[in-house]
């Protein structure tokens, strides 16, 4: 049975007919790789931009958020797991499309809605329905924002970026080991931070796990790759909860985030802590 290589991340799946990859909803239809939940949402909500976190893009504004299932990492300690995390079957889902969401996203405007947010879980999975998406949006005077791992290959990556106003990029340690752990790769990250900061805003967060990415040693030097990039790409230094598969760890001390804060602040122009 020949296969077909879907080449949206650098997972690659080679898939079958009726099979699906690594993410989980998107697979081989009809000898074609689409995403098999297309319009189908996991929630939408209008939220303070804030919340992405974006902190130097239209701040006080709101946008509407929007976010399906499926992710294309493994984080035992996922923040968003009851979405990124569930099969189809698991959630409640809304059944839509690129025009309704844009129809929703413009009728907000008057509450200060500035437009669409990509988000809650990894939406490089549903690469299909947020490029359609987005390329409404964009026609109708929205904004569009990506709130992403960042693990997605170059070429599908700049096929999206000029519908793309601002993204936030997790970059969840800073050596390939960290990554391995999360089914992921450093420096495809990486070079995502550094293609798309080329070409609309970036904000990058870093999400401070105890006993995995907060050594001082680790973080300085997140910053001073940053730096290297563009020392005015705002870096927000998150806190962690317990989540998921991880629920044996206590949240991120804040003492700690203040002080990873200062390192990265001798770095970078814009270092935030959030979630405190």
């Amino acid at each position: 049975m020949s296969k077909i290589k879907c080449g949206i991340c650098p997972w690659n799946c080679a898939l079958a007919e009726g099979e699906r990859g690594f993410c989980g909803v998107r697979g081989n239809v009809d000898g074609k790789i689409v995403n098999v939940n297309y319009g189908f949402l996991a929630v939408a909500s209008l939220d303070p931009i804030e919340k992405k976190p974006l902190k130097n893009f239209h701040p006080g504004s709101k946008i509407l958020s929007i976010g399906a299932n499926g992710c294309n990492m493994r984080c035992p300690h996922c923040q968003n797991f009851s979405f990124a995390m569930a099969a189809k079957e698991e959630i409640d889902m809304m059944d839509t499309d690129p025009n309704e969401v844009v129809e929703v996203a413009k009728q907000y405007i008057p509450q200060g809605n500035i437009g669409l947010a990509f988000t809650y879980n990894e939406p490089v999975t549903m690469y299909d329905f947020m490029m359609d998406t987005a390329k409404l949006s964009k026609e109708n005077g929205l904004i569009n924002v990506m709130v992403t791992n960042g693990y997605i290959n170059e070429g599908p990556l700049k096929a999206l970026l000029p519908y793309i106003d601002a993204m936030n990029i997790d970059l969840k340690y800073f050596n390939e080991e960290g990554y391995k752990k999360i089914a992921g790769g450093l420096e495809t990250v990486k070079r995502s931070i550094e293609v798309a900061s080329k070409e609309c805003h970036v904000e990058v967060t870093w999400l401070v796990v105890p006993g995995e990415n907060d050594s001082e040693a680790e973080l300085e030097e997140a910053a001073k790759w940053l730096a290297s990039v563009n020392k005015d790409i705002p870096l927000h230094i998150t806190r962690f909860f317990p989540m998921y598969k991880v629920l044996d760890k206590k949240p991120t001390n804040k003492e700690l985030l203040y002080r990873l804060a200062d390192i990265a602040k001798k770095h970078l122009t814009y270092v935030y802590v959030g979630n405190v």
